[in-house]
């Protein structure tokens, strides 16, 4: 059977996890292994914490001192019945993938891009708040594109053009906070730092959040200040899909109450 907790019981159940200093990486070769280790030590699955009459509660590890972008969660842009991704920004503003003619063919093409509000990519993309129209827009902009790209401009121009995207993908404000507030209401964030020892990937969960009451307000706040980034990850052979990102240490900023334990 599964292990059942109370949320007072998986508090104390963390503090424990906190106490016991270092512990070695239970999935070594995996990259997630900050989270599946106290998964593993908690007995659960997939960060779904079985605590019966509370509501929903995430489970978020990350490792301290990184750079490394947390993911909140993946949903793909509207239009959804258009399946922009695939059907307008790899096809059209794609650009060839690194291992096209190796691993993959020669047409393999690849939409691989982190943006954010606050400043534009090398080739030109990034996202706006879009108060009026209640969402948040996926945006192009030419004169933004770095020099060294002029080839893979050349072949925008012939494909599409140059003009801001249309039809322009976006997430609605109600749809996003819908998805993200049934995903993320409530949430345990947890810190580790990471240190080898005898050649193996050790982890101390030294800073235990306890987060709760997901706001909108905050979580549009985060985007306009550049700390939440779309990522999407698409091939001509697989979409991985499309992920709200977070950045290191910002997780309590989009939460109304953010304690220690």
């Amino acid at each position: 059977m599964k292990k059942i907790y109370t949320k007072v019981s998986l508090i104390a159940a963390l503090r424990e996890i906190r106490d016991m200093g270092w512990i070695e990486n239970r999935r070594h070769g995996n990259a997630g292994g900050v989270g599946n280790t106290i998964e593993d030590l908690l007995g659960i699955e997939e960060n779904n914490l079985p605590i019966p009459n509370a509501a929903e509660w995430e489970l978020k590890c990350q490792r301290s001192n990184t750079s490394s972008l947390i993911t909140l969660m993946h949903m793909e842009p509207s239009p959804r019945t258009l399946s922009l991704v695939s059907s307008l920004l790899l096809p059209k503003y794609g650009w060839a993938h690194q291992q096209a003619g190796g691993k993959y063919s020669e047409e393999e093409m690849s939409f691989r891009s982190t943006i954010n509000a606050l400043s534009r990519t090398d080739r030109g993309f990034g996202i706006k708040v879009n108060h009026e129209e209640r969402r948040i827009e996926v945006s192009f902009e030419s004169g933004a594109i770095d020099s060294r790209h002029k080839e893979w401009i050349d072949t925008i121009n012939n494909r599409i053009g140059l003009q801001e995207l249309n039809p322009q993908p976006y997430w609605g404000f109600d749809d996003l906070f819908h998805k993200a507030a049934t995903k993320l209401g409530n949430c345990f964030y947890i810190k580790a730092d990471v240190q080898k020892i005898d050649g193996k990937e050790h982890y101390s969960y030294r800073e235990i959040f306890m987060l709760k009451g997901f706001s909108q307000s905050k979580f549009i706040a985060a985007i306009e200040a550049g700390n939440l980034l779309v990522d999407f990850d698409a091939r001509s052979g697989h979409n991985h899909g499309t992920k709200f990102r977070l950045r290191q240490n910002c997780m309590p900023e989009i939460y109304e109450t953010a304690e220690k334990l």
